[in-house]
């Protein structure tokens, strides 16, 4: 490393600025790689997540629990908020985890959340809306969705086991 207070050092001024630049550039590197680190996958899926926030606690969605979330969808293609329930007049959606009442890489990418746990899901279209897609939400044919979901509650008080 240059130090230019040195009088002993063989780096002219020119070269600690290569030197910078080379280290400033190396950081640049190592914090975009950090950024756009791999997501999660979850076996059997293609759905994939990243953690965006911890959650706390020890109880976790698994199958069958009753769970309240915030949650925003998003077409991955052209941007397309399609849903938030933190939009004026929604509230959180509650809905019963594991057992098929919403799409599957939802259901499947929420389980192992953990009270105030924030999740970005990526969901390929054959484990979202798929070929049909959702016209209602102008959800196109074959669209890959990308939901920010944050867990409320979790209520196991009445699971069953299916």
């Amino acid at each position: 490393m240059c130090d230019t207070n040195d009088a002993q050092s063989l780096c002219a001024p020119r070269s600690c600025s290569l030197v910078n630049m080379r280290h400033t550039f190396q950081l640049t590197v190592l914090l975009v790689c950090a950024a756009t680190a791999a997501a999660e996958s979850i076996e059997g899926y293609e759905t994939t997540y990243k953690v965006e926030s911890e959650g706390a606690g020890t109880r976790t969605v698994v199958k069958g629990s009753k769970v309240t979330v915030h949650a925003t969808g998003v077409v991955e293609d052209n941007n397309y908020q399609f849903w938030s329930t933190k939009d004026a007049g929604q509230q959180p959606f509650k809905y019963n985890a594991g057992v098929g009442g919403v799409i599957t890489g939802w259901d499947q990418g929420c389980l192992g959340m953990k009270i105030g746990e924030v999740r970005k899901l990526r969901i390929p279209a054959k484990e979202g809306y798929g070929a049909r897609g959702f016209p209602v939400w102008k959800i196109p044919a074959e669209a890959t969705l990308l939901f920010t979901i944050e867990v409320l509650e979790i209520d196991d008080s009445d699971k069953t086991e299916l």
